[in-house]
């Protein structure tokens, strides 16, 4: 099992989350989230003066797939998520030892 964790730009939560959800994507957890890049953030002019814009707005989804769903499940993301233009986000794919579902003690694939 996989953590996929996916850090987008917000308005492309929903085509995500529809993508996700039309390949049989069971469950996901979605935060609000801050953050910068390459791009160090930018400059806005707010009633004429200057001010930097450190840290941008984005989301963070986390998603538990098996191993044979990966590849699968990231060109989802990858295909819903792009804008082509700077800031469109990074995925971090990393190994999940051990699952349990509280509420009826399921473990691994089966708490999936």
């Amino acid at each position: 099992m996989k953590k996929i964790e996916a850090i987008i730009k917000p308005f492309k939560l929903e085509e995500v989350k529809d993508a996700l959800a039309h390949a049989g994507v069971a469950g996901m957890t979605v935060s609000e989230v801050k953050g910068y890049g390459r791009q160090q953030g930018h400059s806005e002019l707010y009633r004429g003066a200057e001010y930097v814009v450190d840290f941008l707005p984005k989301i963070k989804i986390e998603l538990i797939v098996a191993d044979e769903d990966v590849e699968k499940t990231l060109t989802i993301i990858i295909e819903a998520a792009k804008t082509g233009n700077i800031g469109d986000g990074k995925i971090f794919v990393s190994p999940i030892e051990k699952i349990i579902r509280i509420r009826t003690g399921e473990q691994d694939e089966e708490a999936i």
